[in-house]
C-alpha cells in the first residue's frame, strides 16, 4: 500500500491527473494505523522547481496552526509531478508533517487552480464551492436503498461530505466520518437544532458501497445512536453516470487505479436551508466545533 502518497488535480481549466490517495482495503476504522503525518492546507504560488532535488519553491500564504506566509522550498512526495507546476502556477496543497521524530515536510495533494503555462487542453473541470453558490439538485440511494436529493433538504441545513467505506487511511475517510459522528451527537442534544439540519456522507464508489454495507459502516461510527440517527443521517452513493459531476461541481478529485483502489481529496460543504453553499471545507483540518459554530450562525435565535 503506498501512504498518504501523491493526488495532483489540475483545475478549470485544467487536466485531471492522479496518482496517489486513500487506497481500498477491508480495514476497518476502529482497527486502522495511526496517520505519520499531520496535514495542514497551504495557498500560493509556484515560484520555481528542481529536478535535481524533487522541491518546489512556493510563495505561500500562511498556513494557519504551522507557519505565517513566506517563500521557501518545499520536497514533494513524488517528484513526478515536477514537469506539470510551472512558475506562476496559483495553487492549493496539503502540507504533510510527520509525526514520527524524523520531522519530515512534504507537500502533496496539488491543485492547480490558476496556470502559468496552459500547456495542454482541459479534460475535466472542477468547481470550488463558494459562499452563495447554488447546488445543484443531485440524486443519491440512501442506506436503504431508496433514492434521495439534495433538494430535499431544502429547509434545513445540510452538512455533506465525500467518503468511501473501504478507505483505510485514519486521516482520509474515517476522520471525517467520525468528525460527523461528533457533529451528529452535538446536535442531538439540541431538538431544535436537530429538526433543522442534516448530514449526509456521500460515497463515490458505487461498484463497491451498496446501500447494505453504507448503512453497516454507518452503524459502525453511530454505535447505539444508529435505529434513530440514520433519519437524521444518510450514508448514500450515486450511480456511475452521475458521480463525476457531483465529484467536479464539489471539488473531489477520483481516480480508480488499476488495482481497484481510489484516489482522492476531501470535500465538505455546508449548504444552507436555502439550497447555497454557506461553506466549503477543504481537507480535513476542520473541527466540528468549527462546523457546529457555523450551524449555529445559521440559526441565531435557536
Amino acid at each position: 500500500m503506498k501512504h498518504l502518497s501523491l493526488v495532483l488535480l489540475i483545475l478549470a481549466p485544467a487536466c485531471l491527473i492522479s496518482l496517489s490517495g486513500c487506497h481500498a482495503s477491508d480495514t476497518s476504522a476502529a482497527s486502522a494505523a495511526p496517520s505519520p503525518f499531520k496535514t495542514y492546507p497551504m495557498r500560493g504560488k509556484i515560484v520555481s522547481t528542481n529536478p535535481a532535488t524533487g522541491e518546489v519553491t512556493i510563495d505561500h500564504q500562511a498556513i494557519p496552526g504551522f507557519m505565517e506566509a513566506m517563500t521557501m522550498p518545499y520536497k514533494l512526495r513524488d517528484n513526478r509531478i515536477l514537469s506539470e507546476l510551472h512558475p506562476g502556477d496559483l495553487i492549493t496543497a496539503d502540507v504533510l508533517v510527520s509525526q514520527t521524530a524524523d520531522g519530515a515536510v512534504f507537500v502533496d495533494h496539488f491543485v492547480v487552480i490558476g496556470q502559468a503555462k496552459p500547456d495542454y487542453r482541459p479534460t475535466v473541470q472542477y468547481h470550488v464551492p463558494q459562499a452563495g453558490d447554488k447546488v445543484p439538485d443531485f440524486h443519491l440511494v440512501n442506506e436503504d436503498g431508496h433514492p434521495i436529493h439534495l433538494e430535499q433538504f431544502h429547509g434545513k441545513a445540510l452538512l455533506l461530505t465525500f467518503i468511501y467505506t473501504r478507505c483505510p487511511l485514519p486521516d482520509f475517510c474515517p476522520r471525517v466520518t467520525h468528525d460527523f459522528a461528533v457533529i451528529e451527537k452535538s446536535l442531538a442534544l439540541s431538538p431544535e437544532l436537530y429538526a433543522r439540519t442534516h448530514l449526509l456522507c456521500a460515497s463515490f464508489d458505487p461498484e463497491g458501497d451498496t446501500p447494505a454495507r453504507l448503512k453497516s459502516y454507518g452503524e459502525t461510527y453511530m454505535g447505539s445512536m444508529a435505529p434513530k440517527a440514520f433519519a437524521h443521517w444518510d450514508f448514500a452513493v450515486s450511480s456511475q453516470p452521475a458521480l463525476q459531476p457531483m465529484a467536479q461541481w464539489f471539488d473531489v478529485g477520483l481516480t480508480r487505479e488499476p488495482d481497484g483502489t481510489i484516489t482522492h481529496t476531501l470535500s465538505t460543504t455546508l449548504i444552507g436551508p436555502d439550497g447555497k453553499v454557506v461553506r466549503f471545507y477543504p481537507g480535513n483540518e476542520w473541527t466540528p466545533q468549527e462546523v457546529l459554530s457555523d450551524v449555529a450562525k445559521l440559526y441565531p435565535n435557536v
